[in-house]
């Protein structure tokens, strides 16, 4: 059980989200940075769709009524115990009565805590993701205010082996490997985003397809879970369209008539009527969730194909560390 002492900015119980019922008009939702909140997972032997802690900005102050095995991965909060810093991007063992502490984002937005078995809260159509403007999942549909009490499910075979071998009678152990740094995401305040061509993309003049590949775009204040408004040079289409509303996904990039882009995000609703000019390949979707208001996004074209290279060689290497893992602890 984990007890919430003081609560952050907004912390939510995500999973990968609720697939099966966009048709439905049901949002998706789930972490918006799904790398960081799957590398996690498998620091502690969960499986990559079990619960976690979304944290955004500031960090709460948790405390462990009993041992767990944690990993923290994502943003970083300068996690802390008694005044200790707390590794990221590993398996960490806390002791019992251990209250963890975490503070404001230093660099990134969003960090995940997960912890071995996953967060045991109701399952709602499937998931356990929180989408707090419908109070649906998580925990009653919100996020954790002070006093909450989260569950912990039964932790897997592998999660008790890395479990017992880092057992200490200290207020924490971390295990003595993290991740190569090859494999995390790099975070500042300028980001080169892949992005695909979107379905109205040659509807758009060419001086602002020129503009859209070859100009900086800033990350609005005007930006949460559902989308990310960014202000730079507008954009236009060559002609007046009416457009029939039709399915989106995360990473769409919408522009109004403001000209304005919108990019969409885990929360974003299951249809627009907006032209698309891109859509984010999802190897880039944790630069997204962790750019803040300010920060600066540079698109750069890619194809369907490279798209799709990438992301086989990015779970090709998510298999790897999980065999790693299994191999170490075996």
């Amino acid at each position: 059980m984990i007890e919430v002492t003081k609560p952050g900015l907004h912390d939510t119980v995500q999973d990968l989200g609720r697939f099966d019922y966009q048709k439905f008009g049901v949002v998706a939702g789930g972490a918006m940075d799904p790398y960081s909140h799957r590398i996690a997972n498998l620091l502690v032997g969960n499986e990559k769709r079990e619960a976690t802690l979304e944290m955004t900005f500031v960090g709460p102050r948790l405390l462990f009524r009993e041992a767990a095995l944690i990993a923290i991965c994502g943003g970083d909060f300068t996690p802390t115990m008694e005044g200790l810093p707390v590794p990221m991007w590993r398996p960490v063992f806390i002791r019992k009565g251990s209250e963890l502490r975490f503070g404001a984002a230093k660099a990134g937005c969003r960090a995940y805590l997960a912890v071995a078995g996953g967060l045991d809260v109701p399952l709602v159509l499937g998931s356990r993701s929180t989408y707090v403007k419908a109070g649906l999942g998580g925990l009653d549909g919100r996020a954790l205010i002070k006093g909450d009490v989260v569950q912990v499910m039964s932790a897997s075979g592998l999660a008790e082996v890395m479990k017992k071998r880092l057992s200490s009678d200290a207020l924490f152990r971390a295990a003595d490997w993290q991740i190569a740094q090859k494999f995390l995401p790099t975070l500042s305040n300028h980001y080169e985003i892949r992005v695909m061509r979107g379905r109205q993309y040659e509807l758009f003049d060419e001086a602002s397809r020129h503009r859209f590949w070859n100009e900086p775009f800033t990350v609005s204040s005007q930006s949460d879970r559902m989308g990310y408004r960014i202000n730079g040079p507008a954009l236009h289409l060559e002609e007046a369209e009416e457009m029939i509303s039709e399915a989106v996904t995360y990473g769409s990039i919408q522009v109004p008539a403001d000209g304005n882009p919108i990019i969409l995000a885990a929360d974003r609703q299951t249809t627009g009527g907006y032209p698309k000019i891109g859509q984010l390949s999802s190897i880039d979707f944790t630069k997204l969730a962790q750019a803040k208001a300010g920060d600066q996004l540079l698109f750069k074209e890619v194809t369907i194909e490279e798209s799709h290279c990438l992301f086989t060689k990015q779970e090709m290497n998510l298999k790897a560390l999980l065999a790693a893992i299994r191999n170490r602890f075996s």
